[in-house]
């Protein structure tokens, strides 16, 4: 079961207007778009579709207050699907729609949806750095910032689920193909699907039963000047910052996250970690040591000859 990653989620929300112009100032492309909400795209494609809370079209919602409707996962091939439809009918109703996605329903009661993947192949350079002793440096007179510089969500890169029980959870995409790669005790893993080397494209965490839904996503950037870098022009687009800059111990990626009108936090992300099989899970127990290297505050510029402007 070659399972890529979520295509795109789903949402049905109270404010249409609100959320597409939040995933445009993100940096998403809208595309499709009318009074009812539409679909937002990352550069390969990957996004996420926005529709009314009452649009007939969504999925049924959950008992909770969260407004994700549907995670769509992209698969490698029809083989895929045809696998992920077998093993999935030995217990629940599985039904493949006219428009090729093939959905049921997993033990937490979040709809899924699969489908070949409509991703499209980049082929983007990622940052470089320019260090003493490194073959691979950025070219002569190559700028490593400007104010100019394009900083655009690439890829569609996890979604995180708060669930009652982790370990149900769990089990539950480990019959898909999905495995361990990092673990914190009693609250829940990353997984990493067959079809990528992404540290995770799932992480599952543990919470009361009226929490049930999703807590965040994130699309991968360029790099980490372009996490700071979208991460500045969002916070100067009045949105509010929610935790980072800084960067993960598990999965090393880089992360900025922001507070949104879907009801959850989006992140930024760069430089994942990549894992094959040969890798071995790391166990740790949760808290603010072990969820990052390093942590930043934002604070409005200023340059030395007086300290930073008081609020």
């Amino acid at each position: 079961m070659k399972i890529i990653g979520p295509d795109y989620l789903v949402f049905g929300v109270d404010d249409v207007e609100a959320c597409v112009q939040y995933l445009s100032d993100y940096g998403l492309k809208p595309r499709n778009l009318d009074e009812t909400g539409g679909y937002l795209e990352a550069l390969d494609g990957t996004g996420i579709l926005i529709r009314s809370r009452s649009d007939a079209r969504l999925p049924a919602p959950m008992e909770t207050a969260t407004t994700l409707r549907e995670t769509v996962y992209g698969v490698a091939d029809e083989a895929s699907l045809q696998a992920i439809e077998a093993e999935l009918s030995k217990d629940r109703a599985v039904s493949r729609g006219a428009d090729g996605v093939l959905r049921a329903v997993d033990d937490m009661g979040f709809a899924l949806g699969f489908q070949i993947t409509q991703r499209r192949t980049l082929d983007l350079p990622g940052e470089l750095s320019n260090a003493p002793g490194a073959t691979h440096t950025r070219a002569l007179n190559s700028l490593g910032a400007s104010e100019e510089m394009a900083a655009l969500p690439r890829s569609l890169s996890h979604v995180v689920y708060f669930v009652p029980d982790h370990a149900k959870a769990e089990a539950f995409y480990t019959r898909l193909g999905f495995v361990c790669t990092d673990r914190f005790i009693d609250t829940g893993p990353f997984l990493r699907p067959a079809g990528t080397l992404d540290h995770h494209t799932l992480f599952l965490i543990q919470t009361p039963p009226f929490m049930k839904g999703i807590e965040h996503f994130t699309f991968h950037m360029g790099g980490p000047t372009e996490v700071m870098m979208a991460g500045t022009r969002f916070v100067n687009k009045g949105y509010e910052s929610f935790w980072g800059p800084g960067r993960h111990q598990l999965g090393s990626n880089w992360f900025w996250y922001f507070n949104s009108p879907m009801g959850c936090h989006v992140e930024y992300d760069a430089d994942m970690d990549l894992h094959d099989d040969s890798w071995t899970a790391r166990v740790a127990p949760p808290g603010a040591d072990n969820s990052q290297y390093f942590l930043f505050r934002y604070q409005e510029k200023w340059a030395p000859g007086g300290p930073p402007p008081k609020h």
